[in-house]
């Protein structure tokens, strides 16, 4: 399957992950959410792990198979974890706050980033026509700022869109981390995702024993079954990603824009669910977002 229909998959089941996120951690404490979302994926990908080390040649498929690591990969796969749990963390905390419709936009915004890193420090050059659907989704994302503001979020001030916009820088340091992780360093899909899932509860363990210790009576848990949901739907989401990425042919400069599509499934899963406003407003910027998918659809063909 080609780079580029993987990575709009990847895109839908992104969607539905940003919704189960914000059914979970909506008038719930974030620690445990985080730490039973990363337990599930580990769990999932522990039995790989095992299977890969006994007896890798019976595995079925290749896709499931998890390769030996030396320490110094081990160690590279951590220093993912730390990033990309990092960005979790205050992605988890800012939509707890955040109206979906405002967050997910927000957090659409990383491929800026990813673009400016990518094309000054890893020598991509998209085309002329690719640039154009880049721009034309960028300035989608930017006109959602702008509705914002009607909603009386004053993005220069307000605490929970710095922690969207940290949550934003961090992911698409993840995200070119991940090219150099499974182009340069040749390492599988499943090998990346099986460790940093492992890592992951390694990473988020703190957190959690700081809530159960300190903050257990002050910030409430409710169990959902929208918690391990986020992560099933983001293990077919990052496998779909990983498995683009990996295709030597595959660009991040249109990987991350393209996966950022998602936002269109949190839009109406925010207007249907939680009543949110201004959304003939919002929909206008869907509608350029999409435009722009189509101009990077058709510059590749």
């Amino acid at each position: 399957m080609h780079w580029f229909t993987l990575s709009l998959l990847s895109a839908g089941f992104l969607g539905f992950y940003e919704i189960a996120k914000k059914v979970s951690v909506r008038e719930n404490a974030v620690p445990p959410v985080l730490f039973f979302n990363v337990m599930t994926s580990a769990l999932l990908w522990l039995p790989f792990v095992i299977w890969s080390k006994a007896a890798g040649e019976t595995i079925p498929f290749e896709m499931l198979r998890v390769a030996s690591l030396t320490g110094t990969a081990h160690s590279q796969l951590f220093l993912k974890a730390i990033i990309a749990g990092s960005s979790w963390i205050f992605a988890s905390f800012a939509l707890k706050h955040l109206p979906m419709s405002i967050a997910a936009p927000i957090r659409a915004s990383s491929p800026l980033w990813t673009i400016l890193i990518a094309t000054l420090f890893m020598q991509e050059r998209p085309s002329p026509l690719q640039w154009l659907g880049i721009a034309i989704i960028l300035v989608s994302f930017w006109a959602f700022s702008l509705v914002g503001r009607r909603e009386g979020i004053q993005f220069h001030r307000d605490r929970w869109v710095g922690f969207m916009l940290l949550a934003t820088l961090l992911g698409s340091l993840s995200a070119l981390y991940d090219k150099y992780l499974l182009q340069n360093k040749n390492m599988t899909p499943s090998t990346v995702q099986a460790w940093f899932s492992i890592y992951l509860v390694v990473f988020m363990a703190p957190l959690m024993m700081h809530w159960t210790v300190r903050r257990r009576k002050l910030e409430r848990f409710q169990w959902r079954w929208a918690i391990p949901m986020i992560a099933i739907l983001l293990l077919v989401s990052d496998f779909l990603y990983f498995s683009a990425i990996s295709d030597k042919d595959a660009m991040i400069s249109l990987i991350s824009p393209l996966r950022r599509t998602s936002v269109v499934i949190a839009f109406v899963a925010g207007i249907l669910m939680y009543k949110e406003k201004n959304w003939r407003s919002k929909a206008v910027c869907i509608v350029t977002m999409l435009t722009g998918v189509y101009v990077l659809s058709f510059s590749k063909s």
